[in-house]
């Protein structure tokens, strides 16, 4: 499962036949998000032609959503093949809306369908791409006098520290490949002399960058 990296917002534009098709797409976690985008847009282009729409979205733990928008285009010429860009490229928590300025040429429903699929294919491109990774989470519970170099040696064998709060304990949170989880256990173990013992907590997923 892939998406685009948290925080994305671009914008591309193209001309055809005289129409600008104005693309603005952003990673988007949940439906709300997704919808709050779309109306943003709209507002901002409130004289557009169109302000066409599709996103999906998938939530931890939840199944995946996908919904689109002809706003106005002749049904499934718009946003279905907007959706259907994302579904091919197995996108997921990401939204785009492509407003569009008529240029007086009737493009016809093969023209409309390329020409929508195309504006969001080349925003993506200016977008990064991340894998979804679901991970398992655990906590640590480690003496002050040597939380530092557990924590350096974990990240040092390629594990991934999310957050560290101090208190009586320094409490690691982690996030772990679950195929790595028993290497994880005994790592642990070995490098505090089996003085701590790591907590399952709620699993969750991490974006991992995709080579461009």
């Amino acid at each position: 499962m892939r998406s685009v990296k948290t925080g994305t917002w671009v914008r591309n534009e193209l001309e055809i036949q005289r129409s600008r098709f104005i693309t603005t797409l952003a990673h988007t976690p949940t439906e709300d998000d997704a919808r709050l985008f779309i109306e943003q847009i709209r507002e901002e282009f409130p004289d557009a032609t169109h302000n066409c729409s599709a996103f999906v979205v998938k939530p931890d733990g939840l199944n995946e959503i996908g919904h689109s928008n002809d706003d106005g285009e002749p049904s499934g010429t718009a946003g279905a093949p907007m959706l259907d860009v994302f579904l091919r490229e197995n996108l997921v928590n990401v939204t785009a809306v492509v407003t569009r300025y008529f240029g007086g040429t009737l493009l016809g429903a093969g023209g409309l369908i390329r020409a929508y699929s195309s504006s969001v294919s080349e925003a993506l491109h200016l977008a990064q791409i991340v894998q979804i990774q679901p991970v398992l989470r655990f906590e640590l519970d480690v003496p002050h006098a040597y939380a530092g170099r557990i924590e350096s040696d974990l990240r040092g064998r390629g594990f991934t520290i999310t957050d560290v709060q101090y208190g009586q304990v320094a409490t690691l949170t982690c996030a772990v490949d679950p195929q790595r989880a028993e290497q994880f256990n005994h790592l642990v173990a070995e490098l505090s002399a089996g003085e701590v013992s790591p907590r399952e907590i709620s699993p969750t997923s991490i974006e991992v960058d995709e080579a461009r």
